[in-house]
């Protein structure tokens, strides 16, 4: 019988039923750079962290299981992990990315990417006609849904259409929504990305990223990256990034519950201009949403009458956190033009509706109450200090 989401995120099936490490419940941190062997030529199966370590091999197979894949490499950071896909490529490949996207990978994409000889075509996923930018050299599709910070939503199931019928590989950055709302290679995707560092550890205390896939020979080939560049996640780290998983559908649920109730509040105030957030009926992506997804995240992007407003915001919070990042249990509120999205020229931010009026929201676990209770004291002062 299968089982659900919540069973899978605190135990992987094939440990039951086994008495392993002297039966700790939780899996202890393997902390050795090297493995000593029983002989020439017999090995215990570990021979240099570098390649694998019991706690990372451990997560890695807890994350592969969350998302249907058959494995999954587990790095240092998010970041680490987009660099590393991107060495599947060759100098004269094409891909076709998400206008909107993390403004780290936009960075990597610009500054790395293009020195080394690939090209990309920048557009909006959720809406152009994809099929027409991709030529004979175009070798992937990179896709967020939602996105990041203006959550456009992409139907996977239809770009994964695409890629197939034209041999290109479909990757979905599924970090806001996590596998447990999402599941991207179920839906056609070949390889899902994540910023560990996220929901999955969700405590704001440590970084990881993963590349998942259900090809083996994909995997042969990361396996090999990794090995080869060595960005692999320590085993402490490791360690905290399973144990954070362990609460990821309780957390996910909460989160998710507060910002439901935060963006329809937000709707309702005069220093806000709109609302961006998926769970709501008149998002783009709601239908969408509806059928690809189990729930629509803790992520709102919302935009205020002036740059002014915006500042004061961050000002003037106290409990929500004015901090980048996402996905822990506090709450933290960011702004895109000088954070997350820094580095991204003007021009593209200004197209992609990210202006110095933009904020966007992680919603933690905090009671709802608190969190309203703070933000309406917040723009009851900001709209006192404009009257006069």
């Amino acid at each position: 019988m299968p089982r659900g989401m919540s069973t899978k995120c605190v135990h992987l099936e094939e440990d039951e039923g086994c008495i392993k490490n002297y039966g700790a419940i939780s899996f202890p941190i393997y902390q050795t750079a090297t493995y000593a062997h029983e002989g020439v030529g017999r090995s215990t199966g570990y021979d240099y962290s570098r390649l694998a370590n019991p706690t990372r091999e451990h997560l890695e197979k807890v994350v592969a299981s969350l998302e249907f894949g058959t494995s999954a490499v587990a790095l240092s950071s998010g970041m680490a992990a987009i660099a590393l896909f991107m060495e599947l490529f060759k100098p004269g490949d094409h891909l076709i990315i998400d206008s909107d996207l993390y403004g780290g990978s936009i960075r990597l994409f610009d500054n790395i990417s293009v020195k080394n000889g690939i090209s990309f075509s920048r557009i909006d996923c959720y809406k152009d006609d994809i099929e027409s930018y991709i030529n004979d050299n175009t070798k992937a599709i990179y896709i967020e849904t939602p996105t990041n910070p203006m959550m456009n939503v992409t139907d996977i199931e239809a770009v994964s259409r695409i890629a197939k019928k034209h041999n290109v590989l479909l990757v979905v950055d599924n970090t806001f929504l996590t596998p447990y709302l999402q599941n991207p290679l179920v839906l056609g995707a070949d390889i899902v990305i994540h910023s560990g560092t996220k929901y999955l550890g969700g405590h704001n205390d440590t970084l990881a990223g993963f590349i998942i896939t259900k090809d083996k020979e994909l995997d042969a080939r990361f396996k090999f990256l990794l090995n080869t560049i060595g960005s692999s996640i320590s085993p402490f780290d490791s360690w905290l990034i399973d144990r954070g998983i362990k609460t990821l559908s309780v957390r996910m649920e909460k989160s998710e519950k507060n910002a439901e109730y935060i963006a329809k509040w937000l709707k309702e105030q005069e220093l806000v201009t709109k609302v961006i957030y998926p769970g709501l009926p008149e998002h783009p992506g709601y239908e969408i949403m509806k059928k690809q997804s189990r729930g629509f995240g803790a992520m709102i992007t919302f935009q205020v009458v002036s740059k002014e407003v915006a500042l004061a915001i961050l000002e003037k919070v106290k409990m929500i956190k004015y901090a980048e990042s996402l996905g822990g249990v506090e709450t933290l509120i960011t702004y895109p033009t000088t954070q997350t999205h820094a580095d991204v020229p003007k021009e593209i931010r200004e197209r992609n509706g990210i202006t110095e009026s933009t904020i966007r929201v992680s919603v933690g676990i905090e009671d709802v109450e608190d969190l309203i209770g703070e933000l309406e004291k917040v723009f009851n002062d900001i709209q006192e200090e404009i009257n006069g």
